[in-house]
């Protein structure tokens, strides 16, 4: 039998090889690398030309769209560019699982081919590469989320449904990148892949689980990624990274065909895919483009076919808000940089004339967080690490749990079907309570804090309980009355606020 430690070896040199030579650092930019904030060291620079660091660092995804739309830049040359980023990207901070560069770059000629010959693009992603977490299926590529022991798996023989959907729209896929052993740690470690470091500073965690997909878009290595998201797993690592990240309600956004190593059909939370990117008008970007006139579900039978409204006709571009602010739980007391990004956003949004709810604290993110974690662990579960002989990594072993908070909201040694009717009861009656509070104080927005505390060092960052309550609630209303959910998240360097949204 393999060793996994054999089975590691030979996949960790597979993926060193397929960075080309001349892509690699040399021993001087990598003795730079040793400081830690590596984000303003502009390490790299040598390997990427004077017009690929243009055009990886002074465009946006729009921008970039409408210069590849009119043959003004071939996506050859940008996705080039990107690719040289991404490879500089993963030797500084391992953010990538795979990477297929003489594929994107096939896949980026016959763009620049198209639209030669048809005189107009592939379609409105057309030549713009798009990174992916390791989860998403690409053919050809394998997907082993970590697990050592899917090593054994052959590469994917088929697309996952976004991953298709983006080819279709004219997308050009280039990478895949890192997460945590289980998926199910905000800190992105395992032991075939190593562990994601933050860009900013690489001694605290970039965020899990899309943690490859934080670090890869802070450097500049991708400007639309795709993460997903059960607990915080894009939004954890957009406030680590200094990013902005969107989780979707669920089945916005097609999910089907992804690896994971849950027992699936299960009932409980239902993870997300959505994007993490430079700005909000990028998110929007891609929402709109996947979401469009809700065509998502000819690609996936679990996707919503309702169409991506914008700002509702007749409603003002900047209309009066009636904001909801979640009180800070007991449980998990703020940190004083979040406390101070939410002061003064509250004060902001204050003096623009919108309306300040303050929620009570009944409505607290302890209860949520528990229950939330007893639909993480109910039933039966596939050890994966047994499978293999690997052992669990440190965030793994350290199996962070709100029940220091309470007692379980669903009592224990029920029968699986009593179990399953009591936690479904028990979301419910946390969801009516929402309705009432939304309706009767007549909610637009709720702002929260996306977690306790900024980036924390390596392996710290323990349950999410400021993100975990939005899966729980899955809360989706008519966008007409322009409901929704923003997660307020602050970067631990120079304290600017970023935005972490969940919304329908």
């Amino acid at each position: 039998m393999t060793n996994w430690q054999d089975l590691v070896a030979a996949k960790q040199q597979e993926c060193k090889d397929k960075i080309p030579p001349e892509w690699r650092l040399n021993a001087e930019e990598f003795a730079f690398a040793k400081n830690p904030r590596l984000i303003e060291m502009e390490i790299g620079r040598s390997i990427l030309s004077s017009e690929e660091v243009d055009i990886t660092e002074n465009y946006t995804a729009s921008q970039l769209l409408v210069k590849l739309a009119s043959g003004s830049v071939s996506s050859w040359d940008v996705t080039t560019a990107f690719c040289k980023r991404a490879a500089t990207a993963q030797q500084l901070t391992s953010c990538l699982t795979e990477t297929f560069f003489p594929q994107a770059l096939e896949r980026a000629q016959y763009l620049d081919d198209y639209l030669k010959r048809e005189g107009k693009p592939k379609g409105p992603f057309h030549g713009l590469p798009i990174s992916l977490k390791d989860s998403f299926n690409v053919e050809g590529v394998q997907s082993t989320i970590g697990y050592v022991e899917f090593l054994k798996h052959e590469p994917a023989k088929t697309n996952s449904a976004l991953v298709q959907m983006l080819l279709d729209l004219g997308a050009v896929l280039y990478v895949k990148t890192n997460i945590p052993q289980t998926l199910m740690t905000g800190d992105s470690e395992n032991n075939i892949f190593g562990r994601t470091l933050n860009p900013h500073n690489t001694q605290l965690t970039a965020g899990g689980s899309s943690g490859g997909e934080g670090a890869l878009v802070a450097l500049r290595g991708s400007l639309l990624g795709v993460g997903t998201d059960v607990a915080g797993s894009i939004r954890i690592p957009a406030l680590c990274c200094g990013v902005y990240g969107f989780k979707p309600t669920t089945n916005r956004i097609p999910f089907g065909g992804q690896v994971s190593g849950a027992n699936e059909g299960i009932p409980g939370l239902v993870p997300s895919a959505g994007p993490l990117a430079h700005s909000i008008a990028e998110l929007k970007l891609f929402m709109s483009l996947v979401v469009g006139d809700g065509q998502a579900w000819e690609y996936d039978s679990t996707a919503v076919a309702v169409p991506w409204q914008g700002i509702p006709r007749g409603v003002s571009e900047n209309p009066v808000l009636t904001i909801g602010v979640l009180a800070e739980d007991k449980h998990f007391p703020l940190h004083p940089p979040v406390k101070r990004a939410l002061d003064s956003s509250i004060e902001m949004l204050t003096r623009a004339g919108h309306r300040i709810v303050r929620l009570g604290e009944e409505l607290d993110v302890a209860y949520p967080s528990r229950l939330a974690f007893q639909n993480f662990v109910y039933g039966p579960h596939k050890d994966l690490l047994a499978a293999s002989g690997e052992p669990p990594v440190t965030s793994v072993a350290k199996a962070a749990s709100p029940m220091f908070s309470g007692p379980f909201p669903v009592e224990q040694g029920l029968g699986p079907f009593e179990t399953i009717q009591a936690l479904y009861e028990a979301r419910q009656q946390l969801l009516n309570d929402w309705r009432k509070t939304w309706t009767e104080h007549q909610l637009d927005v709720v702002l929260a804090p996306g977690a306790q505390n900024t980036a924390v060092a390596h392996d710290t960052y323990g349950w999410p309980p400021y993100t975990a309550i939005w899966n729980l609630l899955d809360v989706s209303r008519p966008l007409s009355t322009l409901a929704t959910i923003l997660t307020l998240t602050v970067s631990r360097l120079s304290d600017p606020l970023f935005l972490g949204f969940k919304a329908s």
